[in-house]
């Protein structure tokens, strides 16, 4: 009696285990079909898109035009003249103190309109946190402005004005710096000498000048100080360089013997209408146009590449070296001696 009792209760836990199983085989086939079903969809979508996929590619292609720039543009593209007149603005705006990714941020802003942060790093493939930097520093300098909106936009101040602002600046930071010459003298003067030893005998020296603004600055010194000779030879490219700098001008009111040989022709000789005409002869035509130096008493300033190369890659050496003066104050009596007045 008790066995066949434990034999009905064992038969109707085998009926329950069995329900269970079979509960959770349906389950797992639902999901087997649901993943399979989800696995076809994206097959489908892959092989065959929808429209709605289609229309998000056609848009991210068209944006990706939008944001194509003169700066992209390639040799067969017509904006390709464009880019290279950009490159060559962004090397003048370099004389003005800007960095080439600076020179390009305003440019972008300039010839594109006003835009916003994002658009201009999408633009000009600059990175985020750059661009953001180079619109603050062009803010800055005064030639970008930004609006009170959000998202914030950039725009540009015109070139002339622009331009102006970046000089006056420049002005005004010399100005400070002459203040402090005389503080920062006193301030040097007032540290005393340390050196030790018997007095060094005075060596011939020499100095590299690089650019236009240094070897200006150069001249200017060695013009204005007291002399008893100045000896100058340039062909017409270099005292066309002098005369927009205005090196020229200090020459007129000297009372010093000042010598000047050129390769001027009739249309430049307005250069010199200020000089006394004794002063300066045409230099005979088998001269070199690439020669250019100063000679000032015991200085020479010699020009390793003169104006026929671009102004920013001017150089010049400097030297006190009494051999070397003396060999140029040779040369230039040499052809002194050949040369012609320009008044004749």
């Amino acid at each position: 009696m008790e066995q066949s009792k434990s034999d009905k209760i064992s038969s109707k836990e085998l009926e329950n285990l069995q329900e269970v199983d079979n509960t959770v085989e349906g389950i797992n086939d639902t999901q087997s079909h649901k993943r399979s079903d989800r696995s076809k969809l994206v097959n489908s979508r892959t092989i065959y898109p929808t429209n709605n996929s289609t229309k998000y590619t056609e848009n991210k292609m068209n944006h990706e035009q939008i944001e194509m720039t003169a700066f992209d543009s390639t040799p067969d593209s017509g904006m390709y003249d464009y880019r290279m007149s950009l490159e060559k603005l962004k090397d003048e705006l370099s004389k003005f103190g800007l960095t080439a990714n600076q020179s390009k941020v305003y440019i972008y802003l300039g010839k594109y309109g006003s835009k916003t942060a994002p658009e201009a790093c999408r633009a000009l493939k600059i990175p985020r946190t750059e661009t953001y930097h180079l619109l603050t520093t062009l803010q800055n300098k005064g030639i970008v402005s930004a609006t009170f909106q959000h998202p914030i936009r950039f725009s540009a101040l015109p070139l002339d004005k622009a331009v102006w602002v970046l000089v006056n600046a420049e002005k005004e930071r010399v100005k400070t710096l002459e203040k402090q010459e005389k503080g920062i003298v006193e301030l040097w003067n007032g540290i005393p000498d340390f050196k030790t030893g018997p007095i060094e005998a005075k060596e011939d020296k020499f100095q590299m000048l690089q650019g236009v603004n240094q070897i200006n600055s150069k001249i200017h010194e060695m013009i204005t100080k007291p002399s008893e000779e100045i000896l100058i030879l340039g062909s017409e490219k270099d005292f066309l360089r002098f005369y927009h700098s205005d090196f020229l001008t200090p020459l007129n009111d000297v009372k010093f013997d000042v010598k000047i040989l050129t390769s001027c022709s009739e249309k430049t000789l307005y250069i010199f209408d200020e000089a006394d005409k004794t002063d300066i002869k045409l230099m005979p035509p088998d001269v070199k146009e690439d020669i250019c130096f100063i000679i000032r008493d015991n200085e020479l300033i010699f020009f390793m590449k003169n104006a026929s190369q671009p102004a920013q890659n001017s150089m010049a050496m400097w030297t006190d070296s009494i051999a070397m003066v003396q060999s140029m104050r040779l040369l230039f009596n040499s052809i002194w001696s050949k040369s012609k007045g320009i008044y004749l």
